[in-house]
């Protein structure tokens, strides 16, 4: 008997996975067994995989069993190759059954107004989650993967970075900390991943290391694709070096706050009314400004209580933050519709920049709209306001064609 790895899930409730045990030999050939909810179908083709992906990596004497839940072949690709590299460790090594297509860049100021999480171990989760139209699609490597799974996870990542349409959401990985961090940046880089998390970030030397990562791999392997960071705050320590940290790096676009586990640094617990984080996110959401970037709220825990996160989402909009994430597709639509602009705040945006254009059409040195006098930064916020109404197609289109001749 051979060293025996084992990798993926099975068991009630999984689907599109499968759960790969791979035994090498000296000697007797290949052994493949597979056991299929869809053998009838795909039966031939799973052995067909199998046996590329064995013979890829010269694999030429093993006893393989594949326990199939209707995985997508980018699946199995992952679960077999982090097996083999159980077995042969070694460099990562992008099969080439698994097509690079996902190719899209994504420009600094998008909008984030929501970012869906998605632990990276679970297939299932991912395969669908670009037709709720979140502004990100988050695959974690971090908290959400158990860790005796980190490393089987990464390969899944990887593929699912190519191979799963997402409807243009930005990509996003969350990595883990520390040289973890570091490996995992090895296995998205080179694969259509637009934008990094960096959690529990507390210093600017946290992302000066990933960027080096990242410049060194895209030298190496002759990439030049945009890759930005959203560092999460997460610790007292992280808060007083908010703005250090939000300023540190030219690829920096948004700084996020992770309250979890901030008010476990602060020993205390998290509530609705948010009293007790409430220095903490206004200290994000200036930092954030300062430095010109798109200050990122938390998650909203309570995947039920959809009146809650609208509150929330008030609440967050108020204090100035650009978006949030969250943990169910369902939170999405609220967070989007709550995050917009309203009506009021449309018209009213209208009414200031055209008082605005014709003061300026006459020379005029002082700006008014009725007994209000009307001075830069209420002019840049009104701007905002309408062209993230353009962006979100909510002006008229004959408004929009006038406005754009201003």
């Amino acid at each position: 008997m051979g060293a025996i790895a084992n990798t993926g899930n099975k068991g009630k409730g999984i689907r599109s996975d499968c759960f790969v045990t791979l035994e090498l030999t000296d000697q007797g050939g290949i052994h493949l067994q597979v056991e299929s909810k869809v053998e009838v179908m795909y039966g031939d083709s799973i052995r067909k995989e199998a046996l590329d992906i064995l013979e890829f990596f010269g694999i030429k004497n093993a006893n393989l069993t594949i326990e199939d839940s209707g995985a997508l072949s980018l699946v199995l690709a992952a679960r077999l190759e982090a097996a083999i590299k159980k077995l042969i460790p070694g460099d990562t090594c992008f099969l080439p059954a698994i097509l690079a297509e996902n190719q899209y860049t994504t420009a600094k100021d998008r909008n984030r107004f929501s970012r869906l999480y998605l632990p990276g171990n679970s297939p299932s989760l991912m395969i669908n989650a670009g037709i709720h139209k979140p502004d990100g699609i988050i695959l974690d490597l971090e908290d959400a993967v158990a860790p005796d799974k980190k490393d089987e996870a990464r390969y899944l990542v990887r593929n699912a970075l190519c191979g799963i349409d997402y409807y243009g959401a930005e990509r996003m990985v969350r990595i883990n900390q520390g040289e973890r961090g570091i490996t995992d940046l090895e296995f998205i880089i080179p694969y259509n991943v637009n934008l990094i998390l960096l959690p529990k970030c507390e210093k600017p030397e946290q992302v000066h290391a990933v960027n080096d990562q990242i410049r060194k791999i895209q030298h190496d392997q002759r990439i030049n694709k945009p890759v930005w960071i959203m560092p999460i705050i997460e610790s007292a320590l992280g808060v007083i070096n908010a703005y250090q940290i939000a300023s540190c790096a030219e690829n920096v676009v948004s700084l996020a706050i992770g309250l979890e586990d901030y008010t476990a640094d602060l020993g205390t617990r998290r509530t609705a009314e948010g009293t007790e984080s409430f220095f903490a996110r206004s200290m994000v959401v200036n930092a954030a400004r300062a430095a010109g970037i798109q200050p990122i709220d938390s998650v909203f825990s309570d995947v039920g209580d959809m009146e809650g996160l609208r509150q929330n989402v008030i609440r967050s909009k108020a204090l100035g933050f650009d978006g949030m994430g969250c943990i169910h597709p369902r939170q999405i639509v609220v967070i989007h519709e709550s995050f917009a602009p309203t009506p009021d705040e449309i018209e009213k945006a209208k009414k200031i920049v055209f008082a605005f254009h014709k003061a300026t059409e006459q020379g005029l040195g002082v700006v008014a709209l009725g007994t209000k006098m009307i001075d830069p930064p209420v002019v840049k916020r009104a701007l905002n306001t309408i062209n993230l109404a353009l962006k979100m197609n909510k002006l008229a289109e004959n408004w929009r064609e006038s406005y754009e001749q201003i």
